[in-house]
């Protein structure tokens, strides 16, 4: 019913610092890097839409929500899909498809077509989040999981600001949201020739190829299971909150008081650096005082940094969207990481149930968020911020450790 895996506590499984743990590290640490650095693209470009097709933030917002909304539908299959061809050639075959997709995009003619080109990249992007938890979840030791997912994760923070600011860059230099689009999409390319030649075969997986029933089986069976429940609406919330956050906040400092030049507001996106830091400390850290602490420590982070955005003083928000960047990232280190241990089989699919909710949080909290932002500008999309972080922390707290 289920792939085959030896369970995470097998003597085999990588530790830190043997000699196989660092390329499995350093690889998933590139397809974290390309996943969001392509995810997230236009991202920074939404002004610039904006201006270019003559429509609202919320409508530009969605060359971001359709995106992550393919990506959540398409986890599943991508992960049936792992069980039966292996992890890494799903891999490798997804990320290659999307950056062919995200060239693409960077010459359609129009928003229709940008659109559905961002949502097929979107689509092609399935294939790795789940895929890439599942491949770690396999191959490191129980002990070791929750850094190993720290490093993936610290790939999409880097991937994250690396990739927004080469966009930001290469926009203010051409004046073209086309090229800077096809720029992200070659660093991407390069990203994923390392990713290939670094990381190694599955030493632990056994292919399992699941059927239909057998699929919708595993799905119910961790539906069921009130614990992993709890753990993908935690996604959903927190990732909701951290898009919503970006999506809106150019806005805000491109208008007044702020004003600032759009290659600063870029430069916004360099705090997805602190996710690199958070992402493995917070690893290690539950690791040792348990998920359910350090997830809502995370979660209380993330929504002091929220409320703190509504200033005039440009320091303050600056410094108050790095507080709700890193309660984001370790919120998503420890909940993702929580997943692998507690699913005891079918952990592709666990990921894809996780990775499905987080992803239609994104979808979700991006569009809503810019229905706040219209209503009543920043301090609505703040409101809305706090009141996701406040349920978040609601849910987590039966969690346990």
């Amino acid at each position: 019913m289920s792939s085959s895996p030896a369970v995470a506590t097998d003597p085999a499984a990588l530790r830190r610092g043997e000699p196989g743990f660092r390329p499995v590290a350093v690889g998933l640490f590139f397809a974290g890097f390309t996943t969001f650095a392509l995810l997230y693209a236009t991202q920074p470009l939404l002004p610039a839409l904006v201006a270019a097709y003559d429509t609202t933030p919320g409508t530009a917002s969605l060359s971001v929500s359709v995106t992550t909304a393919a990506l959540a539908l398409g986890v599943i299959p991508a992960s049936a899909l792992s069980e039966r061809w292996g992890r890494r050639p799903v891999m490798v075959w997804s990320l290659t498809a999307a950056v062919v997709l995200g060239l693409a995009a960077a010459v359609a003619p129009g928003l229709e077509l940008l659109l559905v080109l961002r949502a097929l990249e979107g689509l092609a992007l399935a294939g790795l989040p789940a895929v890439g938890m599942a491949y770690l979840a396999d191959e490191v030791h129980g002990e070791h999981l929750g850094a190993a997912m720290g490093l993936y994760i610290a790939g999409n923070s880097v991937g994250g600001f690396g990739g927004r600011l080469v966009v930001s860059a290469v926009a203010d230099l051409t004046g073209s949201w086309r090229w800077a689009l096809a720029g992200v999409a070659l660093l991407s390319a390069a990203c994923l020739a390392a990713f290939a030649a670094v990381l190694p075969r599955s030493r632990r997986f056994r292919p399992a190829p699941v059927g239909r029933r057998a699929l919708l089986g595993e799905v119910r069976a961790h539906l069921a299971d009130p614990v992993l429940r709890r753990l993908f609406a935690v996604g959903l919330l927190v990732m909701g909150v951290f898009v919503c956050a970006y999506n809106y906040v150019t806005f805000l400092l491109l208008g007044p008081p702020f004003r600032l030049p759009a290659l600063l507001v870029g430069a916004v996106f360099v705090l997805y650096a602190l996710g690199t830091a958070t992402s493995t400390r917070a690893g290690r850290l539950a690791d040792r005082l348990g998920t359910r602490t350090v997830l809502l420590g995370a979660v209380a982070v993330a929504a002091l940094g929220a409320a703190a955005t509504l200033t005039s003083w440009l320091a303050v928000v600056v410094a108050s969207l790095a507080l709700l960047t890193v309660g984001f990232f370790a919120a998503h280190t420890v909940a993702s990481a929580q997943v692998g241990r507690r699913a005891a089989h079918g952990r592709a699919v666990a990921s894809g149930l996780y990775l499905g909710a987080y992803y239609v949080g994104s979808s979700v909290g991006g569009t809503l968020g810019g229905i706040a932002y219209g209503l009543a500008g920043w301090p609505a999309t703040v409101g809305f911020m706090v009141a996701l972080l406040g349920l978040a922390a609601v849910v987590a707290v039966p969690v346990g450790r």
